[in-house]
């Protein structure tokens, strides 16, 4: 696949691997993003309006 050479392994040595360091990060970003939109109630699809169209009034709650 990807051979490493000896540029890439001193960079590595000297800043870290980078690229698995980010793949870690987006993982448990995604995981916890997946536990948050999990809990959170469905939301109801929003009708498409016209632009054209005046706005409705928002019912308060």
């Amino acid at each position: 696949m990807f051979q490493q050479t000896p540029v890439y392994d001193r960079l590595i040595a000297e800043r870290g691997d980078v690229p698995v360091q980010v793949r870690g990060e987006a993982d448990r970003i995604h995981r916890q993003l997946a536990r948050v939109l999990h809990l959170a109630p469905p939301s109801q699809p929003s009708t498409p309006h016209s632009a054209f169209e005046p706005k409705q009034p928002s019912r308060a709650l």
